[in-house]
């Protein structure tokens, strides 16, 4: 057993952190490790080995009051405006038959025979318009091309057994096919033989099955953070089918609703998956003020381009349904929930960044942990930011192309309606991720770096003072390098 002795710089210098011990091996068999509650004055015992990807050591009591001080008012708001704004469901209204606006109920193709087109088609003739446009090769196909009669089974409903049919043309791009399953949308008002038609091809199992397989890769891989990680995936589902979306259609502002909603899941989420911790509460406080920047900016620039949120058929059928709902408020709304996945992304990764350059080097300050935390968080920025850029111009590629098609130019399509949407909620929801970056860095590295739990300062001397002869070369590792 190595004899204890002093070491070879003054006892006031800063205290080394765990990670510091475990940098250097030669010193690692000498000196006991410092677990994370000692090295905040927080004694633990049978601590042999701590790893710096395992929970943040905690901070000292005057931190925790500063972060509480601000999150609880803010998580106590949060917890009001969902009690005050809680829908009892979405208000009902009579059904148009439009769009996702109708009855539906699940069908089978029980019988598909083929027949020629020309003894089903009211037509009958072969038509002599121009052939080389779409409609003249449809109605040409329509003529002389095979057809299909399909007998479809209704398998829920009061109608549940009930059978009709419904003639396939050629040029139909989904084709049925024996035994596959159907979703049929049912008029009550149109005559009896017209009251059921098949409006879409039922994919729940394959979707199901899809589900299924990433919630296991999750958990595989993520282990108990991956099932918690699941678990907060449904409460926000939850949060968004049962108090966003009824409290907008009820008539709340839109933006009020998304603000409230998403601060609830932002809390959850990052509780739930990381931990109540000073470092995921920093997260937390770092994705808020980028929210509010998203918010403000977003306000901004969707009334200044007269963006109306009314550009589609399900927009429009939405505002013939309920004119109260703001639809320009909806649009932002969008953004900021849109946003927020991303943004806690960011803002965690650059918290734990932060704290593992602290504990790696707990002598570095936090204009050193800032410079540290930057350099990392610009790799973060380049590649989040195309990921969102992308993300969007694959949701409106169909768009996109429509916009070629037309050989319309760069300006034309971005002044309409429909791109200029997309543009606003990409780079308002881009400069929010790139704020988050400096703000969560300055946040984590101004926690880090103020922290001074009581007896600090006895703790660290008695610590070095136990090491043995490998403390003096892990104290030069530890000097602040110069930038």
């Amino acid at each position: 057993m190595t004899t204890p002795q002093h070491p070879s710089f003054p006892p006031h210098r800063p205290r080394r952190g765990q990670n510091a011990d475990e940098g250097d091996g030669r010193a690692a068999d000498h000196a006991p490790v410092v677990a994370h509650g000692a090295s905040e004055g927080r004694p633990e015992a049978g601590h042999g080995h701590a790893h710096s990807h395992g929970p943040a050591a905690p901070v000292s009591r005057h931190l925790r009051k500063v972060i509480a001080a601000i999150l609880i008012p803010f998580a106590a708001a949060v917890l009001v405006g969902l009690a005050v704004l809680w829908p009892g469901g979405a208000p009902p209204h009579e059904r148009t038959g439009v769009g996702f606006d109708r009855q539906t109920q699940q069908a089978t193709v029980t019988k598909v025979v083929e027949l020629s087109c020309q003894s089903v088609n009211a037509s009958g003739g072969t038509p002599t318009g121009d052939t080389s446009t779409a409609e003249g090769s449809s109605a040409v196909q329509q003529a002389k091309g095979e057809c299909k009669r399909a007998t479809i089974r209704v398998d829920t409903g009061d109608d549940k057994g009930r059978t009709f049919e419904e003639i396939v043309q050629p040029d139909q791009s989904r084709q049925l096919h024996e035994g596959q399953k159907v979703v049929v949308a049912y008029e009550p008002s149109a005559p009896k033989d017209l009251q059921y038609s098949v409006t879409d091809i039922d994919r729940r199992l394959p979707l199901a099955l899809l589900a299924g397989i990433f919630a296991l890769a999750v958990v595989v891989v993520g282990r108990l953070r991956g099932l918690m990680a699941l678990v907060s995936l449904a409460i926000s589902f939850l949060l968004l089918n049962f108090f966003i979306l009824p409290a907008i259609l009820q008539g709340s502002n839109p933006l009020v609703v998304a603000v409230i909603g998403s601060s609830a899941i932002m809390l959850i989420a990052l509780y739930l998956c990381h931990g109540l911790s000073a470092r995921t509460s920093v997260a937390v406080l770092g994705t808020l003020i980028s929210l509010l920047l998203i918010g403000v900016l977003g306000s901004l620039f969707i009334g200044w381009a007269a963006l109306t949120g009314n550009t589609d058929d399900n927009t429009g059928l939405i505002h013939g349904l309920y004119p109260s709902i703001d639809m320009s408020g909806l649009l932002l709304a969008g953004v900021i929930i849109g946003s927020l996945g991303v943004l806690d992304d960011v803002t965690v990764t650059q918290t734990s960044a932060v704290w593992e350059l602290h504990e790696a080097n707990p002598t570095m300050g936090w204009r050193g942990l800032y410079r540290a935390g930057i350099r990392i968080g610009r790799d973060h920025i380049a590649s989040v930011v195309n990921t969102l850029v992308l993300a969007y111009a694959g949701a409106a590629l169909p768009l996109l192309l429509l916009f070629s098609i037309a050989q319309s130019g760069v300006g034309t399509v971005a002044n309409s309606e429909l791109v200029a949407e997309e543009i606003v909620r990409t780079l308002v929801g881009s400069i929010g991720l790139v704020a988050s970056v400096p703000v969560t860095t300055a946040l984590a590295a101004l926690v880090v770096s103020a922290d001074r739990p009581a007896g600090g300062a006895a703790q660290a001397a008695g610590a070095t003072a136990g090491a043995g002869p490998g403390a003096p070369a892990r104290g030069g590792r530890g000097r602040r390098r110069k930038r």
